[in-house]
């Protein structure tokens, strides 16, 4: 007979991307905000977050949204404003 371990789940061991650099998290869920956070230095204002979805349109991401969170998960940033015909600005797609 095994005896009940009062109900603690092990926090779970979640691994994900974000602009390449592999991030390891002890949650289920994030808000963008908290994705944001993750790099170092953080994803700045100016930056739109993505998540990458196979097969399909990659998913922009807000700062307040919730992501539920697998392993294998990708995300980008991207600039927030493009300036088609711009030559000052460089288009920086961290993917």
């Amino acid at each position: 007979m095994t005896q009940a371990t009062g109900g603690a789940k092990p926090a779970p061991h979640i691994n994900i991307q974000i602009d390449r650099e592999h991030f390891s998290v002890d949650v289920e869920a994030l808000t963008g905000a908290q994705l944001r956070a993750l790099p170092d230095p953080d994803i700045p204002e100016s930056r739109d977050l993505f998540q990458v979805v196979p097969g399909g349109q990659d998913h922009k991401i807000a700062p307040g949204e919730t992501v539920t969170l697998k392993s294998g998960m990708r995300f980008f940033s991207a600039p927030g404003q493009i300036n088609p015909g711009s030559s000052a600005v460089a288009l920086d797609l961290r993917i």
